[in-house]
Order: structure tokens, then sequence, then C-alpha cells
């Protein structure tokens, strides 16, 4: 496979087009479009997002130590790249795009009600890098459309069509390759199947060989099968 060489760029991709709000106190809230941010630890849960300096809601952020990460589904989409190139020092990008600023539970900056998911947060340290500051955050609360809950309170987020963004372009995310461990989980058969992937031939030892008869009549009273535990410990 041949390949070129170039200079140093940002090019881990693809990456969330995540919504920021954010707002003062007797201002009228705002939105960034963000697409440099990421988690960074599960516990305490903590996130980051990295702002250009000359951004509006970069101040905001700076001065309230608060914002709403709000992931962006396809019908957010559109909304989500006008927000990213407009400035909310001239326009209320909630009125604009019809969006709806919702209450937060722990932190005064609203959501965005449209969203399938809110992710409060609270700033812990700001780094300044070069164009963009890093914000690092601790996340306070999170709010879920129960809309993607199954009837065992269980979240698919599967079902909220939500978008990547990729080398300048956005994408929906598409189909389904695998879930957290499978690479290292048996395989499941049908009941009475063959298991190939995990089954291990037993060598048999000279001089004791078995009879055609004696094997069928061992799996006709079932004594015989192996039985096997599929289970993975999931990191929390």
């Amino acid at each position: 496979m041949a390949k070129e060489v170039w200079r140093p760029g940002n090019m881990l991709y693809p990456v969330p087009p995540v919504m920021v709000s954010c707002g003062r106190e007797g201002e009228t809230p705002n939105i960034i479009t963000v697409a440099w941010a990421g988690t960074i630890c599960s516990d305490p849960a903590m996130l980051s997002i990295s702002v250009r300096k000359e951004r509006f809601s970069h101040d905001i952020i700076r001065d309230t130590g608060e914002f709403v990460v709000n992931l962006t589904s396809k019908k957010l989409a559109y909304a989500a790249d006008w927000c990213g190139v407009k400035s909310g020092r001239d326009l209320d990008k909630f009125k604009e795009m019809k969006l709806t600023p919702l209450k937060s539970q722990k932190i005064s900056a609203p959501g965005i009600e449209e969203s399938p998911v809110n992710i409060e947060c609270k700033v812990k340290q700001v780094v300044e890098l070069g164009t963009h500051d890093m914000f690092i955050a601790e996340v306070v609360s999170v709010s879920v459309d129960d809309k993607l809950l199954d009837d065992k309170g269980r979240l698919d987020l599967g079902k909220a069509k939500l978008v990547a963004y990729s080398h300048g372009e956005y994408f929906m995310l598409g189909e389904k390759l695998g879930k957290f461990g499978y690479s290292v989980a048996k395989k499941t058969t049908k009941k009475g199947g063959k298991n190939p992937a995990a089954a291990k031939e037993r060598p048999v030892s000279k001089g004791k060989t078995k009879s055609k008869d004696k094997n069928k009549s061992r799996n006709k009273t079932g004594k015989n099968r192996e039985t096997e535990k599929n289970s993975i410990e999931k990191n929390k």
C-alpha cells in the first residue's frame, strides 16, 4: 500500500460534532458547535471541549465555568452546522434555529431540548494550548430522551441517529459492526448445535477407544454434552 506523507494536522476522524450550550445570567443563551470534544475519565465522569479563543462562547464558558454538551442527531445536523458558522454576538441561535432551551438539573446553562442526550458539565481546569483552549470538565448530570429507553430502562443510542463529522463532512452512523467485547466473547449456538469457535477436541488415549453404539447412547441421555457460560465483564 503506497502512502503519502503530509505535514502534521488534525486527522483524527471521525469525531462527534456536539452542540455546546452556555449562557450568562440575564443574557441570551448561546450555542457553539464543537468538533474537538471527547471523554477523558470515567470516575469521576469527565470530558473536554476545545474552543478557539476568539469565539463568543469561549468567554462565556470561561466566566461561568459551566456548559452543556448536547449530542447531535440527524434532525439537528443542519442546526449544528449553522450554529458552527454563525456568531452568537449577532444572533439568538435558539430562536433562529427554532430550538428550545432546556432547564438543566445542576447548572444554570440550559441544554437543547431537541437533542437526544444533554450532558451538564462544570469546568475544572482550563488548558491554554495554541489556537484553542481546552476546557476540562466534570459531568454533573445527564438527561436522556425517554424514547431511547427500552421496557427495561436500557439506553439504545442507535435509535438516536447520531451524527459524526469526518474531514469537513457530516455522516449519520450506519451499520452496527459489534458491541463492546464481541471480539473475545464466545460464540453462541442453537440448542444442540456445535460451537466450532469454542469447542476443543479431546485426545483419545491409546487402548481406550469408544464404540459408536456407546457414543450414541451417551448422546441420547445427554451425559456427554458440555455447557459453556458466556460472559464478559464490562468496564464501568
